[in-house]
């Protein structure tokens, strides 16, 4: 533990500040998705728990606030600071799964077309070139529009399951173009070739040897794709064709609150805001410092 604490990477985010107090903030962000049920004061989920003569109160510290609701109520009586934390949880576990589903497909693709080479190499990067074409929030949306429209009455599962679909579709390409070139690099280097010569089977060499290679710039692609991935299901939150409105995620709220922002209720739609800004932020500052201190040419 002590050994960890020490090392390069540690060193170097404890001599940046703003590297430290972003990984701080995501980290609380982090601590108050996860554990929602005991941090949260109430559960915005529980429809038996709400009462309607508590919707749209303001923040506590203004007039008309209660105690009980620190950062006011929503037109459903939900305690904003609640949905809050399990709007976040929604995110992070959305843009998570979606993430790590992107850079799977992303790295077996990439790692393919660039040891083997030929005609697979073609084919995949041309395949990438098609997506590219497509904007990554436009095909998130057409994807996520056209399952809505066929399956308007799909269940939770299937919902949350499409706008992750959705979100990987649009995601695995600048995987698959990162690792391939690392991939194309590492293929002619003295270890891969001793490999073949003592003839280890191509995808051994390939998943045991080229790949641990490639995935120092695969870590700093997936920090800053988390803060794009919750971005895109925000957006698609607000728009209408992510989460229902029954199990909010932080664009949903935003999405809510925005048709009382000119009715005076500005915190129903400021504080979600807010809470996306700063994980988004934080994250997106971590990625670059990230990037900065596993490059070599930098130190």
């Amino acid at each position: 533990m002590l050994a960890w604490w020490q090392s390069d990477l540690m060193l170097s985010l404890r001599r940046s500040p703003v590297a430290l107090g972003s990984a701080l903030v995501a980290l609380a962000c982090l601590v108050m998705a996860v554990f929602a049920e005991w941090l949260a004061p109430t559960n915005p989920f529980d429809l038996n728990a709400l009462e309607l003569a508590n919707a749209r109160l303001p923040p506590s510290w203004s007039e008309g606030g209660q105690p009980g609701f620190l950062l006011g109520t929503d037109e459903q009586g939900r305690d904003i600071l609640s949905a809050l934390m399990y709007g976040a949880r929604i995110s992070l576990v959305v843009a998570g799964v979606s993430v790590l589903a992107s850079a799977l497909i992303g790295i077996a693709l990439g790692l393919l077309a660039g040891y083997r080479g030929g005609w697979v190499d073609a084919l995949l990067m041309r395949l990438c070139d098609v997506m590219l074409s497509f904007p990554a929030f436009l095909l998130a949306l057409m994807l996520a529009g056209v399952a809505h429209a066929l399956f308007p009455q799909a269940s939770l599962l299937v919902t949350f399951g499409v706008l992750i679909v959705s979100i990987t579709l649009a995601g695995w390409v600048p995987y698959a173009r990162t690792v391939r070139g690392q991939a194309m690099v590492e293929r002619h280097k003295e270890y891969v070739l001793a490999a073949r010569v003592t003839g280890v089977p191509g995808h051994r060499i390939m998943w045991r040897h080229v790949l641990p290679n490639v995935m120092q710039p695969v870590f700093v692609l997936a920090t800053l794709q988390v803060a794009q991935a919750i971005i895109i299901e925000a957006t698609l939150s607000f728009l209408g064709v992510g989460v229902p409105p029954t199990s909010p995620s932080l664009g949903t709220l935003v999405r809510i609150g925005n048709n009382y922002l000119l009715s005076g209720e500005w915190w129903i739609t400021l504080f979600p805001g807010l809470m996306l800004v700063a994980i988004s932020l934080s994250i997106n500052l971590l990625g670059d410092w990230l990037r900065d201190a596993l490059n070599p040419r930098l130190h």
